[in-house]
């Protein structure tokens, strides 16, 4: 059965194949070649600087790591997704499964064995033709050393083998049917380069530029918590990105980001605060964007850090293994306060895990399921289960040791700090005290299990198969001295069932019921409290960005795409309006299955050819 078929090749003229091929060969030379020095007070206001078009982001996440082996942050993983090409992409109007690297994919009657045809026309930034070879060894590395699995390994752990026959085809075969053979969210990466790559657990991809690539862009330089800086990549199969460079430019504060948005020192901002959004509302040539997010916002207690060998380590109180202890914090939640005064409007209330965006797999608790806000019946859990307040009013437990809680939290995120005041408050009048530790660095405790509570938060995919992966005992690290792919160290029997059920059930309707389960076994279970589905609220400038693709195209979000569709689509608004010069003024974007994009030619000579696009002009 042919999932998807390949959209047809452009018919050019053999002389527009022959130009094209030596202008290719320039423009690879010159992205190759060291990025030119900007000046020190960022790009003008129309986003020009030093004559070329650079669109500037701001993001307050910190890089985990380059290496897509090993990240697992949306800063992170949406670089990953400009640099490399995944086998399958998704489409910006509905996110289903389309050609990327592959063109087409189908299976055996069986679902066993799985063959897709590789994309002819993709070659890596040095010049070298992108195969199924290359492919081939991606997905095998995974299946050889665990280091290279950690961030990816569970579309991986069902295979048995990975061949590629010839370079146009890769063959993977299973050990039992999986449902996210079109939508395996791996970037495939250069054999050529990464076999020289030692131990995978250490190398992040980050010392040699620039970095050899597929995708959309080529990441040229990169500076911890400073700025990550892309070009065009020339040869890339969909089209060249119109702005001559891409800059991720790290602020530690939001406020300090908005204000650059206003001096245009950066072209877009994500994450605003409702103050934020409102007063950028009024403000000239800055457009808001509020769209219904792909991201849950929760919060997550220790249920006693643990690794696959039986061993435990951390310092989380003992008292969260108890269910009654968590299910009374959690009555003692107000979600709808969090939703009303935090994001002022800007989310919907928490409920299941996967978020209502994606309606097919979305799930509510009944009536008599849900965890309402309830102070009382939190005090009536805690005194049954022995948890009674002593003379000065704390609570205790039978052991002697008091309710004492710390709460890891985001130094960035002023709704993290925000919403922990309102739990100070809230579980203060239960007689628990409440520690909120905000760090710039949550990570490190994290892993190590030293916490008690957490908020937490990911960006759900279209296929949610991730997102539920990391709550399975597998995905715990496999001794107390390694780093697993689990979000909070959640091992549970029945939820890991359900997990195998799903990732092996073709029945769309029957997945989504199956998903819909494991989302009540996460909420009864009572390790996770998911308080809200915020919002997108980003904002950029008008006067430097002239139009960019949201996700979906009809009302979606900007940065966090399932995809590289906003930063791959976007116009400089000074090219349109004056003509434009340089690189960027000799790029016209124009309709699907027209091929390649326009490339600067040496001299005064231009070569305008036309750039192929998967959707109307309007992920990760």
């Amino acid at each position: 059965m042919v999932t998807n078929a390949p959209v047809p090749s452009a018919h050019r003229q053999p002389f527009v194949r022959v130009l094209l091929a030596s202008a290719l060969v320039a423009a690879s030379a010159a992205v190759a070649a060291p990025p030119p020095v900007q000046a020190a007070d960022g790009s003008g206001d129309d986003g020009r600087n030093g004559g070329k078009y650079v669109l500037t982001v701001a993001v307050s996440q910190s890089v985990d790591s380059l290496s897509p082996f090993l990240a697992q942050r949306l800063i992170s993983t949406s670089l990953h997704r400009l640099m490399y090409e995944y086998l399958t992409n998704y489409d910006v109007k509905d996110a289903r499964p389309i050609p990327g690297f592959a063109t087409e994919w189908t299976a055996s009657p069986d679902k066993l064995t799985w063959t897709y045809k590789i994309r002819k026309n993709s070659v890596w930034s040095d010049g070298r033709p992108a195969t199924a070879m290359d492919a081939a060894w991606t997905f095998n590395r995974m299946l050889s050393d665990e280091n290279a699995a950690t961030a990816n390994g569970s579309f991986t752990a069902n295979f048995k083998k990975v061949t590629a026959p010839d370079p146009e085809t890769l063959v993977i075969e299973l050990k039992k049917p999986q449902a996210t053979m079109a939508a395996l969210d791996v970037p495939i990466v250069p054999k050529h380069i990464w076999e020289k790559v030692g131990d995978f657990s250490k190398f992040n991809n980050d010392k040699q530029f620039p970095v050899v690539g597929n995708g959309p862009y080529i990441l040229t330089d990169f500076k911890v918590d400073q700025y990550v800086k892309l070009k065009p990549n020339p040869g890339f199969w969909r089209g060249v990105p119109v702005f001559d460079e891409l800059v991720f430019k790290y602020y530690k504060d939001g406020d300090a980001a908005v204000a650059a948005l206003r001096k245009g020192e950066v072209s877009f901002v994500s994450g605003l605060t409702p103050a934020q959004a409102a007063s950028l509302g009024s403000a000239g040539n800055i457009k808001v964007n509020d769209a219904p997010g792909r991201r849950f916002f929760a919060l997550a207690t220790n249920p006693g850090a643990r690794s696959q060998d039986g061993g435990r380590f951390g310092s989380g109180h003992p008292a969260l293994l108890d269910p009654a202890v968590r299910k009374a914090l959690f009555h003692a939640v107000d979600r709808k306060t969090i939703v009303d005064k935090v994001f002022q409007g800007h989310a919907v209330e928490g409920e299941g895990y996967i978020p209502p965006r994606f309606t097919s797999y979305f799930w509510k608790p009944s009536p008599g399921r849900r965890i309402d806000y309830d102070p009382a019946e939190a005090a009536r859990l805690l005194d049954r289960a022995g948890y009674r307040r002593n003379s000065s009013g704390k609570r205790v437990g039978e052991d002697g040791r008091a309710l004492d809680f710390r709460l890891l939290c985001h130094a960035t995120d002023p709704n993290d700090k925000a919403i922990g005041k309102y739990l100070q408050e809230w579980w203060g009048e239960l007689g628990i005290t409440l520690k909120v530790d905000c760090l710039d660095n949550v990570s490190d405790p994290w892993v190590k299990g030293d916490y008690d509570l957490a908020f937490d938060g990911w960006s759900v995919n279209p296929d949610p198969d991730f997102v539920l992966s990391i709550h399975t005992c597998s995905a715990l690290p496999a001794t107390p001295k390694d780093t697993g792919a689990t979000d909070n160290f959640i091992c549970d029997k029945t939820y890991d069932e359900l997990y195998e059920q799903q990732a092996a059930e073709y029945d769309p309707a029957r997945r989504a019921e199956l998903v819909r389960q494991m989302q009540a076994r996460l909420y009864d279970i009572g390790y996770m409290n998911v308080m809200a589905y915020p919002n997108a609220v980003e904002a950029y400038r008008t006067d430097q960005i002239k139009s960019i693709t949201t996700m979906p195209e009809n009302g979606g979000n900007i940065y966090g795409q399932d995809g590289y569709w906003s930063w791959w689509s976007a116009k400089p608004a000074a090219a349109a309006a004056h003509g434009g010069s340089g690189a960027a003024a000799s790029r016209t974007p124009l309709t699907i299955g027209i091929a390649m994009a326009a490339v600067v030619v040496i001299a005064v000579a231009v070569l305008t050819a036309w750039r192929r696009r998967a959707t109307a002009d309007d992920r990760e």
